[in-house]
Parts: structure tokens; C-alpha cells; sequence
């Protein structure tokens, strides 16, 4: 029951060009250094495509709480230059790129990120999408695993020098 009145306090929706900033700072908390989006691509990446973001509003303060984000492509293997070259995307691409998971600490452990991962699939899905592809570290592939993903094993991916499991959400 926590988790259906959790979610009842957030407005879902895409991200609005005025809320660049909280996004940019959201990241910054979210991932460290050598893993977070710089602000020049995040804030490329709103402008170009706003509605592959899908934020959480807290309706109580009408600030985000948390936001997912991604780029369409035809592509099914993720690569490191999603990240950072938003010219990318084919915006009818049948497959999205999920480039970012950030939900605040003050919000985590409520269920606002497997929402957001399910409220991201429906939409994309109607929006005709086949495949969502994300990267994680090792230690995020359990809980990745319980929002439906499948792990597809260790990625191409080095993005800020690290290991990532690449998975897929088939919607």
C-alpha cells in the first residue's frame, strides 16, 4: 500500500525546458564525476528531445524528485557516444536508449524508480518502441532484474571507465 500512496504524490510527465537545471543538479547527485552527463549534454539532450524524458514531480513542492531519460535509435547495442551525442537519435528509432535512472536520496527506496521504468515502458510502447537497452553497474543488476529487465552480460560500454552489464526491457 506504501507504494500506490507514494506514487499518488508524483506528477509523471515529460520534462519542461525551465526545469534544465534541477535535472543537471539531480545528476550530479545521482552519479559521480566520471559517470554523471555533463550539463552541456543533458542540457542538449532536453532541448532536442524532451519527450524521451520522463520526470517525477513531487506535487507537494513542484520540484522533480527523479527522472528517467533516454535516446530513440534502430540500434540494439549500446555505445558510449549515446551519451554524449544527442545527434544520435532518430526520434522513430524503435529501440531507446535509457541514458540515465536519477531519482534523489530523500526519494529512493519508495518504489519511484520502478515507476518510473514502468510508467516509461508504456509510454514508449505506445509510442511503437520494441526494446529498452540500459547499462549498470553489477551491483544495480538485481534490482534492474525485479523491474523486468533481462541482463544481456557484460557491455561494450567503458563510460567512465567502468564495467557495465548492458539489459534489455522488452515492452
Amino acid at each position: 500500500m506504501r507504494y500506490k500512496i507514494m506514487t499518488d504524490n508524483f506528477e509523471f510527465r515529460s520534462i519542461h525546458p525551465d526545469e534544465v537545471e534541477q535535472a543537471i543538479a539531480i545528476e550530479q547527485i545521482c552519479f559521480p564525476s566520471n559517470e554523471a552527463c555533463s550539463p552541456k549534454a543533458m542540457t542538449e539532450r532536453i532541448a532536442k528531445v524532451p519527450q524521451l524524458f520522463l520526470v517525477a514531480i513531487d506535487k507537494s513542492t513542484g520540484k522533480l524528485a527523479g527522472f528517467l531519460n533516454g535516446v530513440a535509435t534502430d540500434e540494439e547495442k549500446f555505445r558510449d557516444e549515446f551519451f554524449t551525442d544527442i545527434d544520435l537519435c532518430d526520434e522513430n528509432g524503435k529501440n531507446v536508449m535509457l541514458l540515465g535512472l536519477d531519482v534523489l536520496p530523500e526519494y529512493r527506496g519508495q518504489g519511484l524508480a520502478r515507476e518510473l521504468v514502468y510508467r516509461y515502458s508504456q509510454r514508449e510502447k505506445a509510442n511503437g518502441r520494441k526494446k529498452l537497452f540500459l547499462t549498470c553497474l553489477e551491483q544495480k543488476v538485481e534490482m534492474y532484474k525485479k523491474f523486468g529487465l533481462q541482463d544481456l552480460g557484460i557491455a561494450d560500454s567503458t563510460w567512465g571507465g567502468e564495467e557495465w552489464h548492458e539489459m534489455v526491457l522488452k515492452v
